[in-house]
């Protein structure tokens, strides 16, 4: 017979997952209007979205990841960010050993639906420190289907 062993950060990323489902969906429950839905794919990463008379602001963090390494489609409606962030090459002749790391590595996905349709043609990416910065006009009449949004530096 086999056993199931869990590693501890394994054990405790599950129990964190299943604690976020329960309270957002007690949260959804509590606030059906709640409008900005989202999907998480992967690993998430952290966003703070605005919303203005004529635009949505929005800033993702992304330490150490290269623009080269994000993905950004935008449609009328959504916006689909992903990443990868690779682990570090070690130097062969270098001899060391991590006695912890708590950096994240591997792919990064998140979707952001918005109540209001989007100019695509107008909306921008920055980034700058780590932080991706989507500027998103509000569009009134019908768009243009999803396009690769380029990021500025």
């Amino acid at each position: 017979m086999k056993y199931l062993i869990k590693k501890p950060e394994t054990f405790l990323n599950t129990l964190n997952n299943d604690i976020n489902s329960i309270l957002q969906r007690s949260f959804d429950n509590l606030f059906p209007e709640y409008i900005f839905h989202q999907e998480l794919n992967g690993m998430a990463m952290p966003v703070d979205v605005k919303e203005y008379d004529d635009k949505y602001e929005v800033k993702i963090e992304m330490p150490g990841i290269d623009k080269e390494n994000i993905n950004i489609d935008i449609n009328k409606t959504s916006v689909k960010i992903e990443a990868n962030k690779e682990i570090e090459k070690e130097e062969e002749n270098k001899k060391h050993k991590y006695h912890k790391t708590e950096f994240r590595y591997g792919n990064y996905s998140r979707t952001l639906y918005f109540p209001y349709e989007i100019d695509t043609e107008k909306a921008q990416a920055d980034l700058k420190k780590g932080i991706l910065t989507l500027n998103l006009p509000k569009f009134n009449v019908e768009g243009k289907e999803t396009r690769k949004l380029e990021i500025n530096e």
